[in-house]
C-alpha cells in the first residue's frame, strides 16, 4: 500500500462514502497486505493497568503472609495442621466462624488476580515486540483520515471522524502495526515509497490510496539481489585475472569486498553478523582466485 498524488473530485460523493468508521473499517481492511492494521497501543495506560494489578498482589501477598503466621503462631493444632495438610484445611475451611474460611477465601482470590495480573504481562509483551508503522503508512493513514487531498471549497465533513478519536494517530510513538515488518533493507523500503505499477480503487474523492502487492517486490529485490552478488563474483574473478600488478590485485580484492559487504547491507535484511561471515568468505575466493595458477595470469 502506498500513497499516491493529491486529486480533485466530486464532491457530491463524500455524503455516503466518508461515513466514519464504517468507511475507516473497509479502507484498513482493503489493504491485500494488511499494512493498515494501525492501532493504539496505550502503552501509559496499560502500563498504569499492570502497575494497579501489581499493587494488589503485593496486598494480597501481605494479608495471606499475616494469616499463615497467626495459624504458624496459634494454639489451636487444628489451624497448624491445616498448613500442613490439605484435607485438613479445606474441611475446617467450609465452617464460616473459623480462619481457615478466610484463608481459603484469599487463596481462591489469588488465583484469580494472579492469573489476571500473569496475562496482561504476556499480553503486554507480546505487544511489545510489534513495531511501529512505517512512515509511508502513517503519512498515507493520516492523509486519508484528515481527507487532505481535497482542493475545492470548504465542507465541514471532510475530515472522516471526529470527537477525540481524531487524533488517534498524533501520537506516532505509541502506535503499533499488526503487519510484522519482515524485509528491512533500503531497496524494499525505496521501491515500496516508488513502485510504479499502483491502482487506486477508492470511490471517495478525498482518499489518494494506491495499493499494490507486496510479494511484486520482494520478487523483484530477490532477482536483484541474485543478479548483483553473480555479477560481483564474475566481474572481480575477471579483473583479477587481467590484473598483473600484486599491489593491483591487493587493491581490487579491497575494493570487491567492501563493495560486496555494502551491496548486502544495502540489497538484503541480513545481519550483522550475517554480513560479516559472507563478506570474509568472499574475501577468502578472491584471495584463494589470486594465490593460485589462474590468479597469476
Amino acid at each position: 500500500m502506498a500513497a499516491s498524488s493529491q486529486m480533485n473530485g466530486d464532491d457530491s460523493e463524500l455524503g455516503h462514502v466518508r461515513d466514519g468508521y464504517p468507511a475507516l473499517a473497509t479502507w484498513i481492511g482493503g489493504d491485500p497486505d494488511g499494512e493498515t492494521l494501525v492501532f493504539r497501543r496505550f502503552r501509559r495506560l496499560s502500563a498504569r493497568n499492570i502497575l494497579h494489578l501489581q499493587s494488589q498482589l503485593i496486598q494480597l501477598e501481605q494479608e495471606i503472609d499475616d494469616l499463615d503466621m497467626q495459624a504458624r503462631t496459634s494454639a489451636d493444632l487444628d489451624a497448624r495442621q491445616a498448613s500442613r495438610r490439605w484435607e485438613t484445611f479445606a474441611t475446617l475451611a467450609a465452617d464460616p466462624d473459623r480462619p481457615e474460611k478466610v484463608r481459603m477465601e484469599k487463596a481462591n482470590e489469588l488465583s484469580i488476580k494472579m492469573k489476571e495480573y500473569e496475562e496482561a504481562l504476556l499480553r503486554q509483551s507480546q505487544i511489545a515486540s510489534l513495531s511501529g508503522p512505517s512512515s509511508r503508512v502513517l503519512s498515507t493513514y493520516r492523509h486519508y483520515l484528515n481527507g487532505d487531498a481535497w482542493k475545492g471549497p470548504y465542507i465541514p465533513s471532510v475530515r472522516l471522524i471526529s470527537g477525540k478519536a481524531k487524533d488517534m494517530l498524533n501520537e506516532a510513538d505509541d502506535l503499533v502495526s499488526l503487519k510484522r515488518r519482515t524485509d528491512e533493507d533500503l531497496l524494499t523500503k525505496l521501491l515500496q515509497d516508488h513502485w510504479a505499477f499502483q491502482s487506486r480503487k477508492a470511490r471517495d474523492p478525498l482518499d489518494r490510496t494506491t495499493f499494490y502487492k507486496g510479494n511484486h517486490i520482494k520478487q523483484l529485490v530477490s532477482v536483484i539481489s541474485i543478479l548483483f552478488a553473480a555479477i560481483l563474483l564474475v566481474l572481480a574473478i575477471v579483473s583479477l585475472y587481467i590484473a598483473k600488478h600484486p599491489a593491483t590485485k591487493l587493491g581490487l580484492v579491497v575494493l570487491y569486498t567492501f563493495v560486496f559487504a555494502l551491496s548486502l547491507a544495502l540489497l538484503t535484511s541480513a545481519r550483522r553478523a550475517e554480513v560479516y561471515s559472507a563478506a570474509a568468505a568472499y574475501a577468502a575466493v578472491l584471495v584463494v582466485f589470486i594465490s593460485g595458477n589462474l590468479g597469476s595470469g
